[in-house]
């Protein structure tokens, strides 16, 4: 049985979501702040986390941000009230999987569940760690050591990275990259993932603008070289 946080402090909507949820044969816990959230997270391991964005003591931004930064990669579909494109980007970019944005049907939110745990339950297992060069990548804690130095590494840089060496001399191209790595189809445009490379150049190569692992296939996106 698959288990789901939820993370919301509305009584109605908790009450809401977890009698369909466990209709539906999924083990639910709850949790109502964002501190009470991470705390479930960590303890709980649950397969999917519904996360709202405005919650007491950490708001959804926070609680995601710090269940990335501790090596959680648990999916997690943000919930919120608020509909500027600019707040559903942040909040993919943080690390969120799917976002729904208030007033929703239940039918929409479990259907994003379903969608994002098959997604899950479909993807082979993770690299864990890869040395390349002067470079130890170690993707269970998103950081690399180039050198005597450690680097941290967005989720997003690090799962980029992590697709790409599992498909190293492959051309991987931007549109699985979006689907991969962000898993969510809509995601506004390509170029997010260009800006992400850069990015990650800076902190990998040893000349970031003539990159020797992280190269760019023209027409088609990119792959990692040895």
């Amino acid at each position: 049985m698959e288990k789901i946080l939820v993370i919301e402090d509305e009584p109605d909507m908790v009450m809401g979501l977890k009698d369909n949820l466990e209709y539906e044969g999924y083990s639910v816990v709850t949790a109502a702040d964002g501190v009470e959230g991470i705390e479930k997270a960590v303890a709980e391991l649950p397969d999917l986390i519904v996360l709202d964005l405005m919650l007491p003591k950490k708001d959804g931004y926070d609680v995601c941000k710090e269940l990335r930064s501790k090596g959680m990669d648990t999916p997690i579909i943000m919930l919120t009230a608020k509909s500027q494109e600019v707040d559903k980007v942040l909040g993919l970019e943080l690390g969120a999987d799917d976002y729904v944005t208030k007033p929703f049907s239940i039918r929409e939110v479990l259907a994003r569940i379903k969608a994002v745990l098959r997604r899950k339950g479909g993807r082979q297992q993770k690299l864990e760690s890869y040395d390349f060069g002067n470079v130890h990548a170690d993707f269970r804690k998103s950081c690399v050591t180039k050198g005597s130095e450690l680097i941290e590494l967005s989720h997003y840089e690090n799962e980029i990275l992590r697709l790409l060496i599992a498909n190293r001399d492959e051309p991987v191209s931007r549109n699985r990259l979006l689907d991969e790595v962000w898993g969510y189809d809509l995601f506004p445009t390509t170029r997010t993932i260009d800006n992400h490379i850069v990015k990650l150049r800076q902190k990998i190569e040893e000349d970031p603008k003539n990159p020797e692992h992280v190269v760019t296939v023209h027409g088609i996106g990119y792959k990692f070289v040895d």
